[in-house]
């Protein structure tokens, strides 16, 4: 057996010289990351926006409603173009969610699941289980914003899904 022309050859093991360079400190800065969860039926202790609109709501289009005022608009540009108008709100154990939503739905005659197949004409769904409603504007709701028949229709023919909703404490 013959050796492999690598065994016989000589190694050199001299170094590269080597640097060494200090980088400057690093500082970071982290903020928490906002909260956009929104439990249903829990209500947010803020207070009141001022708006120009004369509700106590920021937005400008869309619906507007004061739960503590029973009183809700429709908006436009900045402007009220319907309301106030009188509503009844969630009862006990059952509040009216508050923060700003989104039209999600609307049926024309809704029907719920969950209170024995209840009427619930011209529903304009803003959160899972709650809409705008025809309904008493003398007994408190399940969560819903119950509106008058005729202000019922308006806000189911006004709202388009999307469309920006703010309900205040």
């Amino acid at each position: 057996m013959t050796p492999l022309a690598a065994e016989n050859t000589p190694v050199s093991s001299i170094a590269a010289p080597t640097t060494t360079t200090t980088a400057p400190p690093v500082t970071t800065t982290t903020q928490p990351a906002p909260s956009t969860t929104t439990t249903k039926k829990s209500t947010t202790t803020t207070t009141k926006p001022a708006a120009s609109s004369g509700t106590p709501c920021s937005i400008t289009d869309g619906a507007c409603v004061d739960v503590s005022a029973k009183k809700a608009w429709l908006l436009s540009g900045g402007k009220v173009v319907y309301g106030p108008v009188s509503i009844t709100t969630g009862r006990k154990g059952y509040a009216t969610p508050t923060g700003m939503f989104h039209v999600l739905y609307k049926e024309k005659m809704h029907y719920s699941k969950e209170f024995d197949n209840a009427e619930m004409p011209n529903s304009v769904f803003f959160y899972p289980g709650d809409a705008f409603h025809q309904g008493s504007l003398s007994t408190p709701s399940h969560g819903c914003v119950h509106l008058s028949s005729s202000s019922s229709l308006k806000f189911f023919n006004t709202l388009s899904v999307g469309d920006a909703v703010q309900i205040v404490p």
